[in-house]
């Protein structure tokens, strides 16, 4: 089992649902009323914040997408990258 079905399963039904909406507008390269914001010290690496849950992802030159993470807001959530 991977990371981000790790993540997910820990999650609240609630949160899932949202995550879920989430990703699907972040496929769609539908940002437009989500809370992004590009990580300092990365062009490439964002962040998406619903609430205390961040999604990172990356996007790569041929704009494909990768979620690095899904976790709630702690101390030790951006440090990975």
């Amino acid at each position: 089992m991977d990371k981000i079905t790790k993540a997910l399963q820990k999650l609240n039904s609630k949160e899932k649902i949202q995550v879920r909406k989430i990703l699907v507008l972040i496929k769609n390269n539908a940002y437009f009323g989500l809370d992004i914001k590009r990580l300092r010290g990365n062009q490439d690496i964002f962040r998406i914040r619903k609430g205390n849950i961040r999604i990172i992802f990356k996007k790569d030159q041929n704009k494909k997408i990768f979620v690095l993470a899904i976790e709630r807001r702690s101390e030790k959530t951006y440090k990975k990258f």
